[in-house]
């Protein structure tokens, strides 16, 4: 049986592959941004008010299970695609 190998030079992957990078990375910000707030919310009572403090207590581990599946989605798209990220 010979090997498959997808080629990934067609004209518009180059392209997908960038806006597909963008949002990963946008995304994957984001979402380690709103795990930093959870956690500081719920580590230091005093700064946010109680409305960041119930949601970061209610949603802590939907956004830590969020930011790991996108930061695996993120090295299976690297190392799959065999993208730059320009690291």
């Amino acid at each position: 049986m010979p090997n498959i190998s997808p080629d990934f030079n067609a004209p518009w992957l180059q392209g997908l592959q960038v806006i597909v990078s963008y949002v990963l990375a946008t995304a994957l910000v984001l979402a380690f941004l709103a795990l930093i707030i959870a956690i500081v919310a719920l580590v230091f009572r005093g700064i946010f008010p109680d409305q960041v403090r119930d949601w970061a207590g209610k949603n802590i581990v939907t956004v830590f299970i969020a930011t790991a599946a996108l930061g695996a989605v993120s090295g299976i798209f690297a190392w799959f695609i065999n993208f730059d990220f320009g690291f």
